[in-house]
């Protein structure tokens, strides 16, 4: 068996793959303690399934985990306190920064702060030059005394970025042993090691971040990996990365900025692997509506774009990981966002979320603020009865008492208008994400498919496409844990980098021959480590521009581009067509300039997500045909009601209609038809002549 978990905001998500079939559980979560909600989520499995928890856990060879613990612990402040060792004359990387301001002429956003203060910074007396040459030896009795310093201080993390160690890392590596030598025991991470680019600010703010998530994630990984394995689980623990991939605990502990993303990166790889298969559709737009959040990502010409750009906290303001991570956007506009009256007298959703403690005001776990879950069960879109297959009953007078306290009563609307408004509100809310991943970005909706998963996901997914114009809408079987589902397709992977600065017009094809074979080497290495059974692949990039360009672009190459005149021909070629597509300019007659290499490997390590999910069908649902529901305009109507698991291949069901399953409601609304098709997958198209 393969258990893939998604702990989410307000729900853990397992999707098990017995190896004949697929099944999907939920289970609270449990902030104060992730490691409970995994645990809760089993046990519930276990007993769907008329097991024991350690039945079942002894029957699993893998358990793959996305996790949000690491970006929660960066935007809490729940990271160590971390020192940093920089050379001499530069402590200011970190508060230099880059120069950008997001507003540069509003002077009331205050200067943000550094990621490590000064008071824990310490310069060390050394310097190498860009050409790699020691220009002044590192004072090693100086550098004991700045560790010293630190370990006074009391950090419990160290990174180590000086300047040019990525062409000559020896003065880091001896930096490293004198860590290890007189503060033992404290994690620290060397720049040159774990992301050798060329800008300072990226490689030291990414050195930061790493080490003072070690302590942390070691904790994380290591409680999780006991525990599972005191609860029967004896199999291999993989966790997702920010770059869609997986890696083993242990393996990510060492490098815990690769798990930042976690969470959110196994969505599109889940809605490619889908859209491909109902349909043969490259470019889709993947919504992921939990109940805290919508994580909006793209597959464009069947690839999911990954971005350097990513900050924790606002651009400029927070701290950027330097790292590829997928692209993914999020607002707060999930099931649990809260609504609200603003000061001009207008309904706004989220970003605060009820989360799972206390949870939207129909749970009745103590909640008190209307949420789109509240207002959805207000206008009919969910039963109270019938909610994750009738597991939990909604408390509905809960619901309307919280949107008639909050937002009927303030804005003098009816509770049936306020409730329908604070959809309408959410809607809005999660275009303007898709917006920003599409429409500013050269992709036209109106030929995307839309992908839809998480819980929330079909509360307004449909409406979402009738204001984008996305001619079709897909909620495959696995929606209502998506992300868990992408823990299932991700593979084993790697990515290594290295700094070799060339230009094509005079290759230094030596050069490149001896970076890139140390790239494939490392690549040999990490499958020999990680045990990968089956295929392997490895892709070759360069990040390359034209002369005297400030940033470079990330182009894939095949292995004979680096070696003889012709392969230097390809890639430039390449290079021309990959700023095309991105800039719609390209320079065909200019040299290029290659400043890093780098090489990604990748091994399948699941079987494919291909199997089809068992479910116990509601009785409560079967023998319902039609619900009261209300629509903006019309006011209540009869909506036809029925279940994912009644619908025969094929048969269509006409909005206004809402379609159930064990653990979401699809909202189907007038002018649209969904039907399930021979996969499983429910697709919603536009009625001809609407």
């Amino acid at each position: 068996m393969t258990f893939a978990i998604d702990a989410g905001g307000t729900f853990t998500d397992l999707v098990l793959d017995s190896g004949r079939d697929l099944r999907l559980f939920k289970a609270h979560t449990t902030p104060h303690d992730p490691v409970e909600g995994v645990l809760d989520v089993l046990a519930v499995a276990a007993a769907g399934m008329g097991m024991e928890l350690p039945e079942l856990l002894g029957r699993g060879q893998r358990l793959v985990h996305g996790t949000t613990r690491a970006i929660n612990a960066l935007v809490t402040g729940a990271t160590a306190r971390t020192g940093l060792l920089c050379t001499e004359g530069h402590p200011d990387v970190l508060v230099f920064r880059e120069g950008g301001r997001t507003e540069p002429f509003d002077f009331t956003v205050g200067y943000p702060r550094p990621l490590v203060p000064r008071a824990l910074t310490a310069e060390l007396p050394e310097r190498i030059t860009a050409e790699g040459t020691i220009f002044r030896p590192l004072d090693e009795a100086r550098t004991v005394e700045c560790i010293g310093e630190l370990r006074a201080a009391g950090v419990e993390a160290v990174g180590v970025s000086l300047l040019w160690s990525i062409v000559n890392p020896a003065h880091e590596l001896r930096v490293g042993e004198l860590l290890d030598e007189h503060l033992p025991g404290v994690p620290y991470t060397l720049s040159h090691q774990l992301n050798p680019t060329l800008r300072e600010y990226r490689r030291t703010s990414s050195t930061c971040i790493d080490a003072s998530l070690k302590p942390v994630m070691a904790d994380y990984f290591a409680s999780l990996e006991a525990r599972l394995a005191a609860a029967g689980f004896g199999g291999r623990v993989l966790i997702v990365t920010s770059s869609g991939g997986m890696l083993d605990a242990a393996d990510l502990a060492a490098a815990p900025i690769h798990s930042i993303n976690s969470g959110p990166s196994m969505a599109p790889v889940a809605g490619r692997h889908y859209a491909a298969l109902e349909g043969g559709h490259d470019t889709a737009i993947v919504a992921d509506t939990g109940g805290t959040t919508f994580d909006v990502s793209v597959v464009r010409a069947g690839s999911i774009p990954r971005t350097r750009e990513t900050w924790i906290g606002p651009p400029h303001q927070g701290h950027i990981t330097g790292f590829p991570s997928v692209d993914v956007k999020s607002v707060g506009a999930g099931g649990g966002s809260i609504a609200w009256v603003d000061d001009g007298g207008l309904p706004q959703v989220g970003p605060h979320s009820a989360a799972s403690q206390p949870g939207p005001a129909c749970y009745g776990r103590g909640g008190t603020e209307p949420t789109l879950t509240d207002a959805c069960l207000v206008v009919g879109h969910l039963a109270a009865d019938s909610f994750l297959a009738g597991a939990m009953r909604l408390d509905a007078d809960a619901a309307r008492s919280a949107v008639s306290r909050r937002i009927a009563e303030p804005l003098g609307l009816s509770v049936e208008e306020a409730a329908a408004a604070i959809v309408a509100v959410a809607t809005e809310n999660m275009v303007h994400a898709i917006e920003e991943v599409t429409v500013h970005q050269g992709i036209d909706p109106r030929a995307a498919v839309l992908v839809g998963g998480g819980g929330a996901a079909g509360l307004n997914l449909v409406a979402i496409a009738a204001r984008l114009g996305c001619p079709r809408v897909l909620i495959p079987e696995t929606g209502a844990a998506l992300s868990a589902a992408g823990g299932l397709l991700s593979d084993v992977s790697a990515g290594f980098a290295a700094t070799h600065v060339t230009s094509t017009a005079a290759f230094d094809f030596a050069g490149v021959e001896r970076v890139v074979g140390d790239l494939r080497e490392r690549c040999a290495g990490f499958l020999r480590s990680a045990e990968v059974d089956g295929d392997a692949a490895v892709e070759l990039a360069v990040e390359a521009r034209y002369p005297r360009q400030n940033w470079e672009i990330e182009v894939p190459i095949a292995a004979e581009h680096v070696t003889g005149e012709a392969g230097v021909r390809e890639l430039v070629a390449a290079f021309h067509r990959a700023h095309e597509r991105l800039f719609a300019i390209s320079d065909p007659d200019s040299e290029v300039e290659i400043i890093t290499w780098r090489a990604e490997v990748c091994a399948r390590a699941t079987a494919s997500a291909q199997r089809r999910i068992v479910r116990a069908e509601p009785a409560a649902l079967a023998a319902a045909t039609t619900r009261p529901m209300y629509v903006r305009g019309d006011g209540w109507v009869d909506g036809a009601v029925a279940h994912v698991d009644q619908l025969a291949d094929g048969v269509a069901v006409a909005g206004p209609a809402v379609i159930g399953s064990s653990f979401t409601t699809v909202v189907v609304d007038r002018g649209f038809a969904a039907r399930r098709s021979p996969a499983g997958s429910l697709v919603i198209t536009r009625e001809e002549g609407r």
